[in-house]
């Protein structure tokens, strides 16, 4: 069992509390299921619940909105790695606790997507002090009790690697012929005043929107956006191209600022959905 690190720091302890915040920001989001359509990815931020938790509410209520299409089975969730330690591509094979209990390793999946390729391993070592995978769980767990999960940090998140995992997530996810959505942990652009943030992060989302990993990338390469989680971002574009999405929805963007009251130095957030046939 891979053990809570993170709470009472990121996201509250106690489970009365915790569900009290979740409930509330997931109602707050305006979201509307797309008619018709499926959440197969989203992206949301990874920082303390009090600055970003009511982004990350948004993807996680496109996710639900869109439960009519079948029962989620398995969330593959890819986070950026922040500690440097463990493999380049780390699969956890562990169950991972949360407030609300114990979030069940969906160890035939993570064992093929380790089996796609030899840059791909089983490592505990990378996640052990991470917190991008942590805090993505109890939004999953409460909103989605029953489902099991996937648990990737990726270290090397270029664009190579990239495309390694995401063939390696696509061929094992279609094989299990279950309904698996990509849950991609990133916060966005840092410490530099939220008018800066935005103007890159724009041009970041702008590709992002339209699923081109070779924009994106170049796009990070041209403002130096500080951007976190590129790596599974772009993963999340190629299994969304691969299963039906055209295009990307922008659900929320906002910034550090909003809560601090400061907006000379923030780090920004974005909540999106990438909605596909059901």
């Amino acid at each position: 069992m891979r053990s809570m690190q993170f709470s009472g720091t990121f996201y509250a302890s106690g489970k009365n509390e915790l569900g009290k915040f979740i409930e509330e920001a997931v109602s707050n989001a305006d979201v509307k299921a797309k008619q018709g359509s499926a959440v197969k990815a989203i992206v949301a931020p990874h920082a303390g619940y009090v600055y970003s938790g009511g982004i990350a509410a948004y993807s996680y209520k496109a996710l639900a909105e869109s439960k009519g299409h079948g029962k989620l089975d398995t969330a593959i969730i890819v986070g950026p790695n922040h500690t440097g330690l463990g493999e380049p591509i780390a699969v956890s094979m562990e169950d991972w606790d949360t407030p609300f209990g114990a979030v069940k390793n969906n160890k035939e999946l993570s064992k093929a997507i380790i089996g796609s390729s030899k840059y791909i391993s089983e490592d505990e070592s990378a996640h052990s002090e991470e917190h991008s995978i942590e805090v993505q769980l109890p939004f999953l767990k409460y909103m989605f009790p029953g489902t099991s999960a996937c648990f990737i940090c990726q270290g090397d998140q270029s664009p190579d690697a990239s495309k390694i995992l995401s063939k390696a997530i696509i061929s094992a996810a279609k094989a299990s012929g279950k309904r698996i959505a990509i849950i991609a942990s990133s916060d966005f652009n840092h410490y530099e005043p939220a008018s800066v943030a935005k103007e890159k992060d724009s041009k970041l989302l702008a590709a992002i929107e339209k699923l081109d990993s070779i924009e994106f990338n170049n796009a990070v390469l041209e403002t130096q956006d500080s951007a976190c989680g590129i790596g599974p971002i772009m993963v999340a574009m190629e299994y969304s191209k691969a299963n039906g999405v055209s295009k990307a929805t922008l659900l929320k963007y906002g910034n550090s600022g909003e809560a601090t009251m400061d907006y000379s130095s923030v780090v920004a957030y974005s909540a999106i959905g990438f909605y596909g046939t059901a």
